[in-house]
């Protein structure tokens, strides 16, 4: 598409926010001259000693900017560096090495044996095919002796647009610089798009076409409506990019606390996943934490950790909101596309439909016994009363035997509706547990029979479908109807016009990035719940997400 005629391009909108500024491309493959200059005159020895070199030198470039990161990224740039320097990885090499391959060769068949294996695996594990090809061209750069591929560093702000971005890339980059991102592939759930929201950049995903567009040429992003305009008149464009300014300037005063226009409460939440990102979002505009990923803590441990070691890791999040902002705790959700080493099942024909998230009571019931101690001695610890829910809940039997648990250690028990089953039955859940939480992404993963890391089937995986808005409406009654809170943690609650379509069905509280707060208790303050409701009544009764969103905005902008 090398053209300067203003098109636009359509992808799947990530993070809201306008931005016009010159695009700037991403090249991530190796150049195949340094490839085909390479000596392939090595021993088996030698080539391997070639490779465990190269990939000491790659995964400790890795752990640095891990070091120099926080949040997700910190975590995300960790597993990577793990990829690098992974014993499973040398021994494919080693393996195709003695099968008469050269050394990129090797390297090459040996992440395409992983690829494989992670994309049958589905989930977030398929989504970590990116990871394995940044790694692949990393290593294989450092052996040929090529420039480090990446990200490069624009001398203006720019439009960062990729095939797809892999959190090495992502977790550096600087909001004053990168104003936007958009990717070829990718869903509303990837690394890029998590990324995007902990650093407030305008992001759209899913966006075909768009890497034909010539370096240099000035677009016109809409994370919002999920569009680019190529080569937009300039004027219009300046006008909305000022535009955009002001409310960013409006939304850092914006302090608290959540409410529409009319006075109806909306607790505003954080998601977290340890220390370090609770006391960062403890600084943020929020009455506590909604989601807890405790597994998180736990992704470089070979062993489950001792009660001790888990009551230490809890208790850091419990002081960081202190006893006054609660924090709900979700228990390990592990499995399928979270692979903990001390927890995952091995062998699975059908990961993410097997045993994770609570199911693993089942076949390891100490696992979760162990944890909840941990959660009560961080609790008593602390002097908080954090709130426990369960992952992956689809029957009314696990929902009272989890209750049970953890009724008996004196703590709120709440479940996570992830699967259509646990929609249906929120109105029976609440009769043993005593609030729910929405995660959407999976729910959506699971109600449109798509995977969530597909950019192909983004427009499936999209939660303004209105399918899954017909779950989270069943929910939300449910809990208006026992007077028991409804909240939602999936990266829904991150969309300020879904937020409000979300409070208009019935959802107490909304979960999500600290950077997306400001922006979501905003959109609140400037409508009534009266208009919530009426949003989420056009949205429900759309036939796509397109429909959708633009119902439900007709009514919010008036």
């Amino acid at each position: 598409m090398a053209t300067d005629e203003s098109v636009v391009i359509d992808g799947t909108p990530v993070v809201p926010g306008v931005a016009y500024a010159p695009l700037l491309a991403v090249h991530q493959d190796v150049p195949a001259e340094a490839i085909s200059a390479f000596d392939a005159g090595l021993t088996v020895d030698e080539a391997v000693a070639t490779y465990e070199t190269a990939a000491d030198t790659v995964a400790q470039r890795l752990a640095a900017r891990s070091a120099a990161s926080s949040g997700h990224a910190a975590d995300l740039l960790s597993a990577t560096a793990g990829i690098a320097r992974d014993s499973g990885l040398r021994s494919a090499v080693r393996t195709r090495l003695e099968a008469g391959d050269d050394l990129p060769a090797a390297l090459g068949s040996a992440i395409e044996e992983f690829v494989t294996t992670f994309t049958r695996l589905g989930g977030v594990m398929a989504e970590r095919v990116t990871d394995l090809r940044d790694v692949e061209r990393r290593l294989t750069a450092e052996i040929v002796g090529a420039p480090e591929p990446g990200v490069p560093d624009p001398a203006r702000p720019s439009v960062l647009v990729a095939v797809d971005l892999a959190p090495a890339d992502t977790a550096g980059l600087d909001p004053a610089s990168v104003v936007a991102l958009v990717t070829e592939r990718g869903g509303p759930t990837s690394h890029t798009a998590i990324i995007s929201r902990q650093l407030g950049i305008p992001c759209v995903v899913a966006a075909s076409g768009i890497m034909g567009v010539k370096d240099g040429t000035m677009v016109l992003v809409d994370g919002a409506a999920g569009t680019i305009t190529v080569a937009p008149p300039e004027a219009a464009a300046r006008e909305q990019a000022a535009a955009e300014e002001r409310l960013r300037r409006e939304l850092a005063s914006w302090s608290g606390p959540g409410a529409t226009r009319d006075g109806h409460r909306v607790r505003l939440l954080a998601n977290v996943h340890d220390g370090v990102s609770a006391r960062a979002a403890a600084q943020a505009p929020v009455e506590g934490v909604g989601l807890f990923r405790t597994e998180i803590c736990f992704l470089d441990e070979s062993v489950e950790p001792p009660v001790e070691v888990q009551t230490e890791a809890y208790a850091e999040v419990l002081d960081a909101f202190g006893p006054e902002r609660p924090v709900v705790i979700r228990t390990l959700d592990a499995g399928s596309d979270k692979p903990l080493a001390f927890a995952n099942q091995a062998d699975e024909d059908n990961p993410a439909l097997g045993v994770r998230g609570l199911r693993l009571a089942g076949v390891n019931p100490g696992l979760l016994d162990r944890q909840l101690e941990a959660i009560r001695a961080a609790a008593r610890s602390t002097g908080t009363t954090p709130r426990v829910m369960a992952p992956m809940v689809a029957t009314v039997a696990e929902a009272r035997g989890f209750a049970d648990k953890v009724h008996a250690l004196g703590l709120e028990a709440g479940v996570m509706i992830e699967v259509p089953s646990a929609a249906i039955l929120a109105r029976r859940l609440l009769e043993f547990v005593d609030f729910l939480s929405i995660g959407t992404n999976d729910l959506t993963q699971y109600t449109m029979a798509a995977d969530r890391t597909a950019g192909s089937l983004a427009h499936l995986t999209d939660p303004w479908q209105p399918a899954v808005l017909t779950l989270v409406s069943i929910a939300a009654e449910a809990g208006r109807r026992a007077d028991r809170s409804v909240g939602v943690c999936g990266e829904a609650a991150a969309d300020p016009d879904l937020a409000a379509v979300l409070v208009g069905m019935g959802v107490t509280s909304l979960s999500m990035a600290p950077a997306a707060v400001a922006g979501v208790g905003r959109r609140l303050s400037r409508s009534t719940m009266q208009a919530c409701e009426e949003a989420a009544t056009a949205a429900l009764g759309t036939a796509d997400p397109v429909e959708a969103r633009a119902a439900a905005r007709a009514i919010l902008e008036i």
